[in-house]
């Protein structure tokens, strides 16, 4: 029987199922559409996004999926594909990946993760580990009370009831399951005009003469919007403006007639492989959490996409909240350890709501890395994305010793502080120090150092004497990791009685 129902099979609903699956919780995952999107939607996958999938093991899978690039001009503008002012060559040499995050992370994804491709690996594996997902299947009324959630379900199988301990409504920006419980939001809303997302397949690499760019905006009037690449290749999305028109209005032959105004070549072949409309939106959920149930992904924070923030904020809240749900239905935690998801995690979604923000109103300062770029950046309250996606702290109840707030605007501090994401380095047999961190509570020291060994965490003794020192930790110490890898306690052995009771609200 399932443990847990996750309402919403998309990329946040997939994780939740696979991360408590990876914890040993069953879920049921329903998604009313028929079957996986095919559209790629976001693209770029956060290197602490990546951490998560390293622990779940679908790192290999997920790399094997990636679209590996070469050569990027970052965002350009032209009339038309064929007008942009592109070199007749490519670059002598391709551009590396971005390999920055090793520095603070033991995981880089070489290219690019369209949100379709990740989907097939997560359903794939949360399905092996024992999570049930079923499209076709819609929400029709839940109900909870203090031992569980009763849900209704319309699917291909009829009407039917479920019972489970816990519901996660990763059901999109307008989440029935939040708007059925009540939960206001905060925030602009709807975004700009409403837009579609044209997927088609065309062979652009005559115009892109070998050049690889994140996205070209389009300025001729007859067809205005932005190129983005999939695969840079093959697979393109085409954004433009759906205006007072429904979808309808947009059949295939009037869609592949605006791409081949876009591009500039009138006889063009086009492969129109699906259309959505959509709307940059910007929210807030006032509360998380409604008794026994949590609100993840875009039901809890729609994030505008320039930066990246809102796939990979929607994923990290299943990390989050799948540890938490597991040590709870197992007895090894307290139920208050569930009051720390929203106070932990609403911050964070915050946070990227607003730097989302920030950056929609001048993009320049997201894409440019010049000394006068940063000076805009620091004068526009804009942090660098690396801290958005890694460099945030928590302060609950879940961590002794917080201190909350964002220590730099310009760099990731990771110093063994409690409430930040334990410290990376590359240890002798090829791991990393993030990697030692598994599905309990685990206690990190050197060695000679002397610590209580009990069932409720493991122990792991890191002969770095560097990585020691920037953990705070060479003088005999420990900190104290949770299964997310961020740090919960630091300390020495006679401050650690009842720290584990305390961490875990029991």
């Amino acid at each position: 029987m399932s443990r847990v129902l996750v309402a919403g099979g998309g990329t946040v609903g997939l994780s939740t199922a696979l991360f408590l699956a990876c914890h040993g919780v069953p879920a049921l995952v329903v998604e009313r559409a028929d079957g996986p999107s095919a559209h790629p939607r976001a693209t770029g996958l956060g290197f602490r996004t990546l951490e998560f999938f390293r622990q779940a093991g679908i790192a290999d899978a997920v790399e094997a999926v990636a679209v590996r690039r070469t050569a990027t001009l970052g965002k350009i503008s032209a009339p038309t594909l064929v007008a942009a002012d592109l070199p007749d060559t490519p670059p002598a040499t391709p551009n590396s990946p971005n390999l920055a995050a090793s520095r603070h992370s033991p995981s880089v994804l070489r290219g690019t993760c369209p949100q379709d491709r990740l989907d097939s690996v997560l359903l794939t594996a949360a399905r092996e580990r024992g999570a049930t997902v079923e499209y076709a299947t819609t929400l029709v009324s839940v109900e909870q009370d203090d031992t569980g959630v009763t849900a209704v379900l319309d699917g291909p199988g009829g009407r039917r009831t479920e019972r489970v301990d816990y519901l996660v409504a990763a059901d999109g920006g307008r989440s029935e399951v939040r708007s059925a419980l009540g939960i206001g939001t905060t925030g602009p809303g709807a975004l700009g005009q409403p837009l579609l997302n044209i997927l088609f397949r065309a062979d652009l690499t005559p115009y892109t003469k070998g050049h690889h760019f994140a996205n070209c905006t389009i300025t001729t009037p007859d067809a205005p919007g932005m190129l983005v690449t999939v695969d840079a290749e093959k697979d393109w999305i085409f954004h433009t403006e759906l205006g007072d028109e429904p979808v309808e209005a947009f059949p295939p032959a009037r869609c592949a007639a605006l791409i081949r105004t876009a591009v500039g070549v009138p006889d063009l072949p086009v492969e129109v492989l699906s259309v959505l409309p959509w709307r940059v939106r910007g929210l807030l959920a006032d509360r998380f959490r409604a008794g026994r149930v949590f609100l993840a992904g875009d039901a809890a924070h729609a994030v505008p996409p320039l930066g990246a923030f809102g796939a990979n904020t929607g994923i990290a809240d299943a990390h989050n909240l799948a540890w938490k749900l597991a040590a709870v239905l197992d007895g090894t935690a307290g139920p208050a350890l569930l009051d720390t998801y929203e106070a932990e995690r609403r911050p964070v979604a915050a946070l990227a709501l607003d730097q989302a923000l920030r950056r929609l109103k001048d993009p320049r300062l997201h894409w440019e890395q010049s000394p006068e770029a940063a000076a805009a950046r620091a004068a526009a309250g804009v942090v660098n994305a690396p801290i958005v996606h890694l460099g945030y702290r928590y302060d609950s109840a879940a961590v002794l010793g917080a201190r909350p707030g964002l220590p730099s605007t310009e760099d990731v501090v990771l110093d063994g502080t409690p409430g930040s994401r334990v410290p990376h380095a590359w240890l002798a047999d090829g791991l990393s120090t993030v990697d030692l961190i598994g599905r309990r509570l685990t206690l990190l020291t050197g060695p000679g150092h002397h610590w209580p060994r009990t069932g409720d965490f493991d122990v792991h003794v890191v002969e770095d004497e560097d990585w020691l020192r920037a953990t705070g930790i060479a003088d005999g110490g420990a900190v104290l990791v949770r299964p997310d890898h961020f740090i919960a306690w630091r300390g020495q052995p006679a401050e650690f009685a009842g720290v584990v009771a305390r961490v875990l609200a029991r």
